[in-house]
């Protein structure tokens, strides 16, 4: 099990045009135990550290830690879940600058901060444009776990002109 929270739906369409730079988005706190981390690793990243104790002994970090790429996708339901962009689906068009800053463990808990950096409309296509945000996902103790910037398609109000004018 990934996180177990489902995004309602909001009946709220975001647009490009809709946000602002330097617009921030908070989210949720969320934790995690051993045996989420520990499923999550059997199943798409099953090395000793995320596995076994007793095993995680003798690795660089001493002890069992959560897989970053589950980090990473919780990041992303917690974005997701925090409803600030209603039932617009997120378009991943990039993902750059990851940086992994420390390991995740049995019984933190996350929490997701992001910031709009840029905005910008597509040049080829009316319907949609590019939005830069820069995300990090931290501990509610406040330790940096990772960082990133993701860029994401998003439709545009002109969308919806050219949808109706297509019915």
């Amino acid at each position: 099990m990934l996180v177990p929270i489902t995004k309602p739906k909001t009946g709220v369409f975001r647009y490009l045009e809709d946000f602002k730079i330097g617009e921030t988005i908070e989210t949720e706190a969320f934790s995690l135990d051993r045996d989420m981390i520990v499923s999550f690793a059997e199943q798409y990243d099953p090395q000793d550290m995320h596995i076994d104790e007793e095993l995680a002994k003798n690795t660089i970090f001493g002890e069992l830690v959560g897989s970053g790429w589950q980090t990473l996708l919780i990041t992303l339901k917690l974005i997701l879940n925090s409803k600030r962009f209603g039932d617009t689906p997120l378009i991943g068009a990039g993902f750059k600058e990851v940086r992994f800053h420390h390991p995740m463990y049995p019984g933190d808990s996350l929490k997701v901060c992001a910031e709009i950096m840029d905005i910008r409309p597509s040049k080829n296509k009316a319907d949609r444009g590019l939005l830069d945000i820069h995300v990090t996902t931290k501990t509610t103790t406040g330790t940096v776990l990772i960082t990133q910037t993701w860029t994401l398609a998003l439709p545009t109000k002109a969308s919806v002109t050219a949808a109706a004018a297509s019915h």
